[in-house]
Parts: structure tokens; C-alpha cells; sequence
């Protein structure tokens, strides 16, 4: 499921795009990982933890909220933070832009305390336009989920430009990658919220 705003039961996987455009390709790439991180836990399928995930994207967001910025910009992002901050297993999605993350992402997490995702599995996504910013996920956006508490077991997801169009094949080589770790955390977290 996507949407821009909080679902009504707060989905436990959660994907979180921080790119200042709507329906970018980055909010593709998020869904996508999403959909492969579900098939890997083989909770996909209807019912699964994965079936009902939500996909947050901040710039149609801005569009209904206004920007996340200023003195009533927290109430006004209320719903989408209580979903992110519940979130079991949450997707961060951005470009990369001057070498890390948007600033609208930044100011958008910039409303989570410190050690609230305490207990949440975080996967770090990043475009890129250029080889030479593929460490930014790792370098800029990890440490960032690690300091408001996520468990990152796996270094970021980098996706380039070239592979944008059709990310499939890139996430499906990271999945099979990191399989042996993801797939316990995953486990734990869709067993947990599957009736």
C-alpha cells in the first residue's frame, strides 16, 4: 500500500522517501525494496507483514502538510512521524544530494528523539548520480538511523542513476547479498505483527 499520509492501524514496515520531488524514481526504488525484503521473509503475500506496508513520501507530504519546518511543522507531521517511529522494519529512501541526504529528509527526522527507533530494523537507501558518492549512504545516512536507535545489519543499498528505470535487478542482488543477515531480523519482526 502507498500513501502520504498515516494509515489508520500504523503498518509495521514502513518505507520513508526523502526526495524533495513526488513519485520520484526514489520512491520507486523504495517500494521495490519493500516488495523484496517481504519475498525474502516470505511475507508478501496477503496477510503478511509486508502486504501492508506503507510507503511515506515526504514530498507529497509537504504538498498537504507544508514543509517540515517551523512552529507547527511537528503537530502538522504527527501522524507520519507516530507511523515511522512505530515502524518494525523501516526503508530510508533519498538522492543523494551534495554528498549525503536532502535537507528534507534531515528535517523531517530531525523531529525523532534520539534512540526512538530503538528496536526497528533500518535499511539506508541511496541514489546516486556519480560513483564517487556511493559512500554516502554509509557514511552520511546510516550513522543517522544508527543514532535514533534502528539496527542497520547491513551496510546501505546504493543504487545509481543508470539502474533507476528499472531497480529490480540491483535490489534483488543486494537482498541475495545480505540474505543471511536480513533474513533473522526480518523474521522476528513479521512474525511478531502476523495474527
Amino acid at each position: 500500500m502507498t500513501s502520504t499520509a498515516a494509515a489508520q492501524t500504523s503498518p509495521r514496515w514502513v518505507a520513508l522517501v526523502g526526495n524533495p520531488r513526488p513519485q520520484s524514481r526514489t520512491a520507486n526504488l523504495a517500494s521495490v525494496v519493500l516488495a523484496a525484503l517481504g519475498e525474502l521473509a516470505g511475507e508478501g503475500g496477503p496477510g503478511g507483514a509486508a502486504a501492508s506496508s506503507v510507503v511515506l513520501d515526504l514530498a507529497e507530504l509537504v504538498r498537504s502538510l507544508g514543509a517540515p519546518l517551523g512552529p507547527d511543522a511537528q503537530a502538522n507531521y504527527r501522524d507520519p512521524l507516530q507511523t515511522v517511529t512505530a515502524a518494525e522494519v523501516l526503508v530510508v529512501a533519498s538522492p543523494t544530494y551534495k554528498g549525503s541526504y536532502t535537507g528534507l529528509l534531515k528535517a523531517f527526522l530531525d523531529f525523532v528523539p534520539g534512540g526512538r527507533l530503538r528496536g526497528a530494523v533500518a535499511i539506508p537507501v541511496m541514489t546516486v548520480g556519480a560513483p564517487a558518492h556511493t559512500l554516502a549512504a554509509d557514511v552520511h545516512l546510516r550513522p543517522l538511523l544508527i543514532e535514533l536507535g534502528a539496527s542497520t545489519p547491513t551496510s546501505a543499498l546504493v543504487v545509481g542513476e543508470d539502474q533507476l528505470s528499472d531497480p529490480a535487478a540491483a535490489v534483488v542482488a543486494w537482498v541475495e547479498l545480505n540474505a543471511s543477515v536480513l533474513l533473522p531480523q526480518l523474521h522476528r519482526h513479521a512474525t511478531a505483527t502476523t495474527p
